[in-house]
């Protein structure tokens, strides 16, 4: 992967744990409400964790965390301009 590139999986990770983490929501909260399990979210958040999940629990999670499905995918140009 060249610096141009982003890991999107990785990218809807970060923000899932960010707006989470505003919202003052555990990752069990979150799973409770999206209904998966606690180790899948923990999974999603976690740097090492595998990357698969789908266009449907993007949604669950975007409701449960109250935002739009589309902050789920922002990207920090700052950050992204300084890999």
């Amino acid at each position: 992967m060249n610096k141009y590139e982003i890991n999107i999986y990785e990218q809807i990770a970060k923000n899932i744990k960010k707006y989470r983490n505003s919202t003052g929501i555990t990752q069990a909260m979150l799973a409770e409400k999206v209904g998966v399990s606690h180790e899948f979210i923990r999974r999603i958040e976690s740097k090492k964790g595998i990357k698969s999940f789908s266009v449907d629990t993007i949604w669950k999670i975007s409701l449960a965390l109250n935002i739009e499905p589309g902050k789920l995918f922002e990207i920090d140009i700052d950050e992204f301009k300084n890999k």
